[in-house]
């Protein structure tokens, strides 16, 4: 006889991240890319890229090498597949991606391939510096890009200062698209558009526009199933370093998820889940496989009912906010144990 499994369950909406990608080709005003990196956000990069590319997506980009000769296999010939870090001029099987150059040094390796110029217009991070771009004359990329340092917080003197050194630096290179905005940067205004935008955090329902309302849909449900119930009297301690001590009778449950699922420790005594969309208050510590709730005002839960870790009321952003960390990290960190459910497009 088999035994059903006990495990949490990751859904991914890829209808909702469709939806998000027109969203922001309407936001932006000219088309966007899809940004596919880190396995798509730790959402599945294939399964992102081929719901994406058959909305009408052309543009991908990727962080490594491995990565976008991953994304390629999964999209077939077609869409433009370019690695961020850039690769090697004669990297194995890289005949069918696009490098982004970094670097002079990249610019020499690559001559006579077609490639995607980066220039560092105030990141101190990849790209070719302002004091080396004279020796880029006559270069003619498919793309010149550059990325932006602070388009989180629209009131940063950095944003104008950098789309001013690459508005400049863009005549240098006649007749070449730009690409200038990744999610929080399409929402700063018409002196950040270009000819294509690159977002990724927002395609995957975080939102690039902090202290407003997320205009992006969701597109993650984390639940995990209740493993076991107990009734403890006031004065008990619960999880390692008994840090949560009861104040009065209570129910606790005890759900398949923990800190190597990347359901962070930072949130322990923090986080917030839901069932049936009550509020369950997360009590001790998250440990690696196992994390503890205070249930004692959910009569009707019982083992093997789920509790929503991620979803409405505890989105990924909320969840970061409490952990002191960004919602990047918290989607970048789910788990492989999880099992991912897909909803198409």
């Amino acid at each position: 006889m088999m035994v059903a499994a006990i495990e949490a369950v990751l859904s991914i909406d890829l209808g909702a991240i469709v939806g998000n990608w027109r969203r922001l080709v309407a936001a932006h005003g000219a088309p966007c890319a899809g940004v596919l990196k880190a396995d798509g956000y730790g959402l599945g990069a294939a399964p992102v890229g081929r719901a994406l590319a058959a909305a009408g997506c052309r543009h991908f980009f990727v962080a490594h090498l491995a990565e976008g000769l991953a994304l390629r296999a999964a999209l077939g010939p077609g869409p433009l597949v370019a690695v961020l870090n850039g690769f090697g001029a004669g990297a194995d099987g890289a005949a069918g991606l696009t490098p982004v150059l970094n670097s002079l040094a990249d610019v020499a390796a690559h001559q006579g391939r077609p490639g995607i110029l980066q220039l560092d217009t105030g990141m101190a991070r990849l790209g070719v510096p302002p004091a080396e771009w004279g020796q880029l004359a006559g270069l003619a990329p498919l793309l010149l890009m550059t990325h932006l340092a602070s388009a989180d917080r629209p009131d940063h003197p950095l944003n104008a200062m950098q789309a001013g050194r690459f508005a400049a630096a863009s005549t240098g290179f006649p007749g070449v698209a730009t690409s200038l905005a990744a999610s929080s940067g399409i929402f700063l205004g018409p002196g950040f558009a270009s000819d294509l935008a690159r977002p990724g955090a927002a395609l995957y329902g975080l939102n690039p526009t902090p202290g407003l309302p997320n205009p992006m849909l969701p597109v993650v449900r984390l639940e995990a199933p209740v493993l076991q119930l107990r009734e403890i009297p006031p004065g008990t301690p619960v999880g390692y370093g008994a840090t949560w001590v009861a104040e009065r009778p209570t129910r606790v449950a005890t759900v398949a998820a923990g800190y190597a699922d990347g359901y962070p420790r930072a949130l322990s005594g923090k986080a917030i889940a839901s069932f049936q969309g009550q509020p369950v208050p997360l009590i001790g510590r998250v440990s690696m496989d196992l994390t503890t709730f205070d249930v004692t005002d959910l009569p009707g839960l019982r083992p093997g009912d789920a509790l929503t870790l991620i979803g409405p009321g505890c989105t990924p952003d909320e969840l970061a906010e409490r952990a002191g960390t960004i919602g990047y990290e918290i989607l970048t960190s789910l788990g492989a144990r999880y099992r991912r459910q897909y909803q198409p497009a």
